[in-house]
């Protein structure tokens, strides 16, 4: 009976090894039955939302289990971020984080509840957005030397979706880089911010591309440069900030998933599937790009390698404008 019990105990092992499932700890730790919980640091209805639920729909079939959307806006990212890191890295909690919660916050604030990069495993980049700086469309300014030559002669103003944000930040690099004499008037969101150029009541402002382009389309602004890789089909006579003589301007922002660290990396790659995946489709490609998304997919490792890469570019960003935020 002894005999015959091992043998098949190693009849089972052999047959587990030929099917690739006996490495060390994939026994243990079996796809999980629980939902899948993304947090959304945002409101429902943004376009952070929309992305996190198109993907959850569509990566629900291959996971196997339910996923859903849990929105906890507040703080600038901060309380989502921050409940997601709090959470049991067991596979069962992601947080859709971005450049300003898994970057530019470390070297902003002194008491952020949570590390950047320590307090998270990367799981996959999905998608960047690119920014533009735009002036009204009476302004004198036809190009971006046009814009830093009348910066060095008198003063301008410009806006900023919020103190502290990207589109923040951004500006002052070119403020400092360029010796501008510029004063920042921070906005409650990107909404009044445009308004405001349109207005002509600001100089520029620094915007994420879809957010303004509607208002480009139509002539209500003028966009002096994108810090895309190369100008877009839509607007061939746009320059990238390359070509218009500011290559540091192109800063992306950047979405993508991340697990509470010391989630079981078989997990993190069973998630990255699927969530890649899904955002290889097709419809969903296309979906992306009319809500002004760019796919960008990366697995984890080179995921891990752009966030750090992202780290040390903020902390010198802000180290330059000596931007802060509270916290």
């Amino acid at each position: 009976m002894q005999r015959r019990t091992l043998l098949h105990s190693g009849l089972a092992a052999a047959s587990l090894a030929t099917l690739g499932l006996a490495r060390p700890g994939l026994l243990r730790a079996q796809a999980s039955q629980a939902p899948l919980r993304i947090i959304v640091p945002a409101p429902p209805g943004g376009p952070t939302d929309m992305l996190a639920r198109l993907l959850a729909e569509r990566a629900q079939p291959a996971l196997g289990r339910p996923v859903v959307v849990d929105n906890r806006a507040g703080a600038g990212g901060i309380i989502g971020t921050e409940a997601a890191a709090r959470s049991a890295p067991d596979g069962d909690t992601l947080v859709l984080g971005h450049n300003q919660t898994h970057a530019s916050n470390q070297a902003m604030m002194a008491r952020l509840p949570y590390h950047v990069s320590d307090s998270f495993a990367p799981v996959a980049k999905l998608a960047t957005v690119h920014h533009a700086l735009v002036v009204p469309a009476g302004a004198p300014d036809r190009t971006l030397a046009d814009l830093v030559a009348r910066g060095k002669r008198g003063r301008l103003t410009y806006a900023s979706s919020q103190a502290g944000s990207a589109s923040h930040v951004i500006a002052e690099t070119l403020v400092r880089r360029e010796g501008l004499d510029a004063t920042h008037v921070p906005y409650r969101g990107a909404a009044p911010a445009a308004t405001d150029t349109v207005a002509g009541v600001v100089d520029f402002y620094v915007a994420t591309f879809p957010s303004v382009s509607a208002l480009v389309r139509e002539g209500r602004l003028r966009a002096l440069e994108i810090g895309a890789p190369a100008r877009l089909a839509d607007f061939p006579d746009l320059p990238t900030a390359a070509e218009a003589g500011a290559p540091y301007l192109a800063v992306d922002a950047w979405f993508g998933l991340f697990a509470p660290a010391g989630t079981p990396p078989e997990a993190i790659g069973r998630i990255a599937r699927a969530m890649l995946d899904a955002l290889a489709e097709g419809e969903v490609e296309a979906r992306l790009k009319t809500a002004g998304f760019t796919a960008d997919p990366l697995p984890p490792g080179p995921f891990a390698a752009f966030q750090r890469q992202e780290i040390a570019r903020w902390a010198e960003m802000v180290k330059l404008t000596g931007v802060t935020m509270e916290g």
